[in-house]
């Protein structure tokens, strides 16, 4: 297996052109809230990041267009250059402040101790995976304390990582015919609402700023600062989770903020094309899509349950609370948006018994729909193994000629169709458990044993799944090994296991260990 790396050196430098052009953007916000100190940070991050784009692009522009395996591991490389490489803004912020070599009117502030742990490039390196994987796990303590130009950064990568660094590569600097289409499905995507798939990524775009806007409003109108609005608008439609409270959702303690909260998580779990056709009119998508019934189905079978198991432990006052919280972390936690009300744990001192705590690592385990900003191996996924297993089951009982069809939704498969998605759900499945476990086997190696496993089984399900919930055990204390085992699981669980799979038999293939 011999990939092109001058195809994907290229490719993955014009990605991180797209990326640097975040950074500028980001200039802008750091001067409108008079955060002078943090300009020079963003500044020098930006021309780091556009440096190492441009010298890939010059280098390898005559490479060939992207076949399958080429962009497999441009988005795999990608995605961990991204990460990485985004993790210089909070490195460099915090140690200007931490030197502070700028006149008074720059306004640089005393460094605090949540701003002084991105000291650490590792912590950096997790922030910045965190948000472009959309997983909102973070090592900043005390949210309220990080300046706003790091507020904003964070939420900007949540967002954008929300649709993918490809998908904005593609609106912005790719060409009709220039191998888009398979950059664009090696992101996990594949659905068109425009022949042109060009025309599909800005479709998406123009979708996703709507959407973006109207969860802002939403959230301003019940009774949130404009700044905090803006920020849990971008995040919350990313269904990324990073808060610029250290208490996410529950610092308003608001009923009605809360029950504002849920919808839009809602709809960053419903995949885009039936968006385009909702906002068409064809409002009859939202039960006769097989994937935006079963998420709305589920969001409410599981909140009903979860309800159950809160109300039979006594953990809340009432019903209604009791209803509001379960209903708001089971759709958090399977919309993979990560935003939280209510604690689960406390690392080594329990909150909700293994009984919730699992039920809830279910509903990360599956995500919502295929095409839409959240993670988990997808309903559509599961829906295909289970059809699929007893589709398995009973060709046991069926003569050898028979002829048979397997309908998923409105799809008619037949056999062959059917092995061949079955197939792919059971390898990301299974891939996806693999890395869940060694995950966990690393957290069981490197903390005590005071922490409860389901407390650590969830943490690693939620960095794998980009949730971002957490039971108390993820933060600045955590052993190195463990922040970056965490990093590892926010990559591969964003790339959906198989292109990381193509990456490791590419460098096998590059060192001839296949050979006898």
């Amino acid at each position: 297996m011999r990939v092109n790396t001058r195809t994907v050196g290229r490719d993955v430098g014009r990605i991180l052109q797209a990326v640097s052009l975040m950074l500028v953007v980001s200039i802008a916000v750091a001067v409108g809230h008079r955060e002078y100190y943090a300009v020079p940070a963003f500044g020098i991050s930006s021309l780091v990041v556009a440096g190492i784009g441009t010298a890939l692009v010059r280098a390898y522009r005559d490479a060939e267009p992207p076949g399958k395996l080429e962009a497999m591991v441009t988005a795999a490389s990608a995605w961990g250059a991204t990460g990485l490489l985004g993790g210089i803004p909070f490195l460099l912020v915090a140690w200007t402040i931490a030197l502070d070599p700028l006149p008074v009117w720059a306004h640089t502030p005393p460094l605090d101790e949540t701003t002084a742990i991105f000291l650490h490039p590792l912590d950096s390196v997790f922030e910045s995976m965190s948000g472009f994987t959309g997983t909102g796990l973070t090592m900043a303590a005390v949210e309220e304390n990080l300046p706003r130009s790091l507020h904003w950064w964070r939420s900007f990568t949540e967002w954008i990582g929300g649709v993918g660094v490809i998908v904005l590569t593609v609106a912005i600097l790719a060409r009709p015919g220039s191998g888009s289409f398979t950059l664009y499905e090696s992101e996990a995507r594949s659905e068109k609402i425009h022949p042109s798939i060009v025309s599909t990524v800005q479709e998406i775009w123009k979708i996703y700023l709507g959407l973006t806007i109207g969860s802002i409003l939403l959230f301003f109108s019940v009774g949130m600062p404009l700044w905090d609005a803006i920020n849990h608008g971008m995040t919350g439609i990313a269904t990324g989770g990073f808060s610029v409270h250290a208490d996410s959702i529950g610092h308003y303690n608001s009923p009605l903020i809360e029950y504002a909260v849920v919808p839009v998580m809602i709809a960053g779990s419903i995949a885009f094309p039936i968006h385009y056709l909702i906002f068409k009119g064809e409002l009859h998508n939202f039960y006769t899509d097989l994937q935006t019934r079963w998420v709305l189905i589920w969001f409410t079978a599981g909140s009903l349950v979860l309800t159950g198991i809160l109300y039979g432990n006594g953990q809340y006052g009432s019903v209604e609370e009791t209803f509001r919280i379960a209903l708001f972390q089971f759709v958090s936690a399977t919309s993979n948006a990560g935003f939280g009300t209510a604690a689960v744990g406390t690392g080594t001192g329990r909150v909700w018994n293994a009984g919730a705590t699992l039920f809830m690592c279910l509903g990360m385990l599956t995500g919502a729909a295929a095409g839409s900003t959240v993670s988990g191996i997808k309903l559509i996924r599961v829906i295909t193994l289970i059809k699929g297993t007893v589709w398995q089951v009973e060709s046991v009982f069926v003569p050898e000629t028979a002829v048979r069809y397997l309908r998923i939704g409105d799809r008619r498969l037949s056999e062959k169709q059917l092995q061949r998605e079955y197939t792919e759900a059971t390898v990301v499945f299974i891939l996806w458990l693999a890395f869940l476990c060694l995950g966990v086997a690393v957290f069981l190696y490197a903390l005590p044993s005071a922490y409860p496993l389901e407390y650590i089984v969830f943490d690693v399900m939620s960095a794998q799944s980009n949730v971002g919930l957490d039971a108390g055990i993820t933060g600045p204390e955590m052993p190195t090994i463990t922040k970056g085992m965490l990093i590892l699981n926010m990559w591969v669980g964003r790339l959906e296991i198989i292109p990381i799979a193509v990456v490791l038999g590419a460098i096998l293939g590059r060192l001839d260990l296949y050979r006898e």
